[in-house]
């Protein structure tokens, strides 16, 4: 790719690598008065540029706390700093996705890589955090979304800020992986604070960019961290519930037609098709997210989801 089409690039994060918390590119505030731990990642993908531009506003701008404690992270930097604008999607990763690993078994297990290293690292930080943000972007130009495993006090956010207003609500995990946000206490039905990701729009987008910015501050705003007024949600949510992931097992993974995201299928329509296997709709009204652009074995292929009446 040229360029000219980025809107946003990476920058050097160099400075940002000693933070104050015995971890690389983790940065904590502490206000002093009591109140929430309120965690804020960006680059859980290193091609995801929105939420450095985020992360890194909010150190740039010298926040201010009104009370409880903000810590600001730029999780996979390794990955980040690979970026090739000709290559622009290999920079997700490096070995593994780092919001897929995140289950004790994975963090305590004997496997290595640059990803495990970087999760191991940051445990620490993302298990002392009451709320926690995950600021992603998505391969598509669709619109944005929250994502977030089914349980009321994470709602309860999502539906306080005014953006997004579509969300994927999991019910039952991803189905591929432990993410970040289901880390500890925040993934089982007894935690006691609110962790989401937010899917800002398409990778190298300014609008993107803005957005992340846009919603780190609501959710400091919503927590009252900071003095900021939080504006209403104009409509109701969109909501859509995840039915199931599929996960590409043959390279020949292709589906029946153009796809970006949030197309519709009826109950029976072929969606892809896997090798032998052919991937249907399970229902009517079955709307599809985050379909690969480009198939990889072991990697998810496509989320099948169905409308939250």
């Amino acid at each position: 790719m040229n360029l000219s089409a980025f809107e946003v690039l990476p920058r050097d994060l160099t400075p940002y690598r000693a933070g104050n918390t015995g971890i690389d590119y983790v940065h904590r505030f502490e206000s002093g008065k009591p109140g929430p731990h309120v965690l804020i990642n960006g680059i859980t993908h290193g091609n995801e540029f929105c939420g450095m531009v985020a992360v890194c506003h909010l150190l740039d701008s010298g926040v201010r706390l009104k009370l409880g404690t903000l810590t600001l992270s730029l999780a996979n930097v390794a990955a980040y700093e690979s970026f090739d604008p000709q290559r622009p999607f290999d920079s997700r990763q490096i070995t593994h996705n780092l919001n897929r690993i995140w289950s004790a078994a994975q963090l305590d297990g004997g496997e290595d890589s640059v990803e495990l290293r970087r999760a191991r690292a940051m445990r620490p930080a993302v298990a002392a955090a009451d709320h926690i943000l995950d600021i992603h972007s998505t391969n598509q130009d669709v619109v944005p979304f929250w994502v977030y495993p089914s349980f009321e006090r994470n709602a309860a956010v999502a539906n306080a800020l005014p953006h997004p207003g579509v969300h994927l609500v999991m019910p039952l995990g991803l189905g591929s992986g432990t993410p970040l946000i289901q880390h500890g206490a925040h993934g089982r039905a007894d935690g006691k604070g609110s962790a989401l990701v937010v899917e800002c729009g398409q990778h190298f987008k300014r609008s993107s960019a803005q957005l992340a910015i846009d919603v780190a501050l609501d959710f400091l705003g919503h927590f009252k961290l900071i003095d900021r007024e939080v504006p209403p949600r104009a409509q109701a949510p969109q909501r859509y519930e995840l039915l199931r992931t599929h996960v590409v097992k043959q390279a020949d993974f292709r589906f029946a037609r153009p796809v970006i995201g949030f197309e519709t299928f009826a109950k029976g329509e072929l969606i892809a098709t896997d090798g032998d296997d052919e991937i249907r709709a399970p229902i009517d009204d079955c709307t599809i997210f985050m379909p690969t652009r480009q198939p990889i074995v072991g990697r998810e292929g496509v989320y099948l989801t169905q409308p939250m009446r």
